[in-house]
């Protein structure tokens, strides 16, 4: 249980921190000069499509919650027989966190109204978006091939739902992506798809969070100390001894 309040701790720093920025809590009622703005800090409100996606968030962090709350409560239980974790899924980890990058990257173009430094964040992001889906699914047959199937365990049935429901957030996501890739396609300026790029940022950086924890939590073994896992973790990674 502890990964799971270490989870809705981060979630809530997070979801603080993004409210502040938005200026969610501010009184417009106290606030004086045209409809529309904030005086004294030149924002707007916040649009509808970024209280949507964080609506969505709020929504997908409770699913996977659930998830892991169940996770961690069944790992417990006697017949619970840990599956050994691919190796590929530190280097689709490593595309991942790439991917998040990238769109960061993508975004921080828009606001130098850099164009080839959009394109080319938007790109690197779909590429490694597909790498990291694409590993995924070879992961899961490396795991049938080695006599894990869906209804092998209950640890193999979890892994198996838990990178599921995470790559059709992916999958989800990309859709996204691709209609930003075709506004921009249409578009003169870099900072006209500005809203569009920040959303997918935002998506990727919570898509990025939920797996660091879903594959930490796959790498955890009944029983085992914090510092125990830790050490392990490290000792798991290719080339470190």
């Amino acid at each position: 249980m502890g990964v799971i309040i270490l989870f809705l701790a981060v979630l809530g720093v997070i979801a603080a921190w993004w409210l502040s920025r938005q200026r969610l809590m501010a009184k417009p009622w106290l606030e004086a000069g045209a409809i529309g703005d904030v005086p004294g800090t030149g924002a707007s409100p916040v649009p509808a499509s970024k209280l949507g996606l964080g609506l969505f968030i709020i929504v997908a962090s409770a699913l996977f919650t659930l998830f892991l709350s169940a996770y961690s409560m069944r790992m417990q239980m006697g017949d619970w027989r840990p599956l050994p974790v691919p190796p590929l899924l530190w280097l689709n980890t490593l595309l991942l966190i790439l991917s998040s990058v990238a769109l960061q990257w993508a975004l921080a173009a828009t606001r130098r109204d850099d164009m080839d430094g959009l394109t080319f964040g938007l790109i690197g992001a779909g590429m490694t978006s597909l790498g990291f889906l694409g590993g995924q699914i070879v992961a899961w047959f490396q795991l049938a091939n080695a006599g894990y199937g869906l209804a092998t365990n209950p640890a193999t049935t979890f892994f198996y739902v838990l990178t599921a429901a995470h790559g059709l957030h992916v999958f989800g996501g990309m859709v996204a992506l691709g209609r930003t890739a075709d506004k921009v396609r249409r578009s003169e300026r870099a900072s006209q798809v500005r809203l569009s790029v920040e959303l997918c940022a935002i998506y990727w950086h919570f898509l990025l969070l939920v797996w660091l924890i879903l594959f930490g939590l796959l790498l955890l073994k009944p029983e085992e100390s914090v510092s125990g896992f830790l050490v392990r973790c490290i000792q798991l990674i290719p080339g470190v001894r």
